[in-house]
C-alpha cells in the first residue's frame, strides 16, 4: 500500500464523520472484522525461515558489529525479542486486521516506553524510540506490546498467571484510553500528555510511588548531557573529550581523524539547517569538542551511530547523538515510506532533559563506511578490503 495516500484518505474519511458515526463505523467494521480473528495464530506454510529474515535485516549493518548484536539477543527470549521486531512483523501481517492505519511504532515494547523532557521540560511518559516507525495498521503495535510484557513477566521468574494479568491489563489499558481520547475535541487531543504527576498518579502503592520520586529526583537534579558526560566524557590535561571504551565507543585511527571530522562538521552543519530557527540559535551557543562512534541498544547495533561533544561558553557539556535512520521493518508489509530512503542519519539530544530531532543527509560513500568500522577490524581488512 501507499501508506501517505492510505492514512490520508483515513484520516479524510474519519474528519468528515460525527462522533456518533464514528461510533457505527466501528461497530460495523467489527462484523466484518471480528475480535476472535485476533485471538490465535498459526504459521502459514510460505513462512520465510527465521534465519533468513534476520540476515536480511544485516543487510546494512556493519559486519564486525554483528557478533555484539546476537550476543546482546542471545541471554534470553526478551533480549531475542527486542532485537528481532523483523520477525514479529512477518508474522502480525499474515494476520486479518481492520485497515485502520496509524503512525505505528514499529518496535512497540514495554523497553521502549519511558520518561523523557519536552522541548519545553516538562517530564513526559511515552514512547522513546522511533527507529522503526512508519504508518501501518494499528493491531500490530498493540500485539507487539503485549507480548513483551508476557516475556518481561518470564525474564522475572513470575507464573504464567502473572504473565496473562499483564497481558490483559496493557490492552485493557489500551482499549479505555483509546474510547477516552475519542471524546476530545481536536485541540484537546493534540495537547494532550501522559507526565510524570498522572504517571505518579496511577503508582499501586505508597512504596512504589516513592521509588518513583527517588528516581525523579535524582534525573532532574541537573541536566541529560551533565548525568552524561562521567559515563561518557573525561578531561585529559585540561582537554575535555569522549573516551575510548572499544568496540562500545571508539575515535577513528589517528591518520582518519580529519576525514571524521569533516564528517561530523556536515553532519551537524546538515542538523542545524533542518532546526527551527530560534534551535539554531541555541545552537550556535556551543562549539564542538569531540565525536566518537558508540554502538547502541539491542536492534540497533551495526547501523552507523556516533555522539560528538558539544561545550558551552561555561564549558557546560551537550551531547548530540548521530545515528543512521533505515528503512522500517514493516516496509515490506505496510508498503514504503513517503520520506524516501534509507540514506539519512537523525540527531538527538542527550536526554533525559532535552528532546529535539533533527534530520541530517547520510554520507554513504566508502569512505565513512570505513571510518565508522572498529579500529581492530580495519587493522585486520586487507588493503583492497578497506573500502568495503
Amino acid at each position: 500500500m501507499d501508506d501517505a495516500k492510505s492514512a490520508d484518505s483515513t484520516a479524510e474519511r474519519n474528519n468528515s464523520l460525527s462522533p456518533r458515526d464514528r461510533a457505527a463505523a466501528g461497530k460495523a467494521l467489527r462484523k466484518r472484522v471480528p475480535r476472535a480473528l485476533q485471538g490465535h495464530w498459526r504459521p502459514v506454510g510460505t513462512r520465510r525461515d527465521v534465519l533468513s529474515i534476520l540476515r536480511t535485516s544485516d543487510a546494512d549493518r556493519l559486519p564486525e558489529l554483528l557478533p555484539i548484536r546476537y550476543g546482546r539477543m542471545l541471554p534470553s527470549p526478551f533480549a531475542f525479542f527486542r532485537g528481532s521486531a523483523a520477525l514479529m512483523v512477518a508474522d502480525l501481517a499474515q494476520m486479518p486486521n481492520t485497515s485502520i492505519i496509524v503512525q505505528a511504532c514499529g518496535d512497540c515494547h514495554l523497553m521502549n516506553f519511558g520518561g523523557f523532557a519536552s522541548p519545553e521540560r516538562n517530564l513526559v511518559f511515552d514512547i522513546n524510540d522511533f527507529d522503526e516507525t512508519l504508518p501501518g495498521p494499528w493491531e500490530w503495535d498493540v500485539k507487539r506490546l503485549a507480548t513483551s510484557f508476557i516475556l518481561a513477566v518470564r525474564e522475572n521468574r513470575l507464573s504464567k498467571s502473572v504473565a496473562r494479568r499483564a497481558a490483559l491489563k496493557c490492552v485493557r489499558s489500551y482499549r479505555e484510553a483509546i474510547r477516552a481520547l475519542a471524546s476530545l475535541d481536536p485541540l484537546d487531543l493534540w495537547y494532550k500528555r501522559f507526565d510524570i504527576d498522572t504517571l505518579l498518579r496511577l503508582a499501586p502503592s505508597r512504596g512504589d510511588r516513592a521509588r518513583l520520586e527517588r528516581r525523579i529526583k535524582k534525573a532532574t537534579a541537573a541536566s541529560g548531557s551533565n548525568l552524561e558526560f562521567p559515563k561518557l566524557g573525561e578531561v585529559v590535561h585540561g582537554v575535555a573529550r569522549i573516551h575510548d571504551a572499544p568496540p562500545l565507543i571508539f575515535h577513528p585511527e589517528p591518520e582518519e581523524a580529519d576525514d571524521f571530522r569533516a564528517i561530523s562538521d556536515e553532519a551537524l552543519k546538515s542538523y542545524r539547517a533542518s532546526l527551527a530557527d530560534d534551535r539554531k540559535r541555541l545552537l550556535d551557543r556551543y562549539r564542538y569538542i569531540d565525536a566518537a562512534i558508540k554502538v547502541t541498544g539491542i536492534g540497533n547495533v551495526g547501523r552507523r551511530s556516533w555522539v560528538a561533544l558539544l561545550m558551552s561558553p561555561a564549558d557546560n557539556p551537550l551531547f548530540l547523538q548521530f545515528r543512521q535512520a533505515n528503512d522500517s521493518v514493516l516496509e515490506p508489509y505496510a508498503g514504503k515510506s513517503c520520506y524516501g530512503s534509507s540514506r539519512a542519519a537523525c540527531c538527538e539530544w542527550a536526554a533525559p532533559h532535552a528532546s529535539n530531532f533533527g534530520h541530517i543527509s547520510w554520507l554513504d560513500d566508502k569512505p565513512s563506511r570505513r571510518i565508522l568500522r572498529p579500529p581492530a577490524a580495519r587493522r585486520q581488512a586487507e588493503p583492497d578490503d578497506r573500502d568495503d
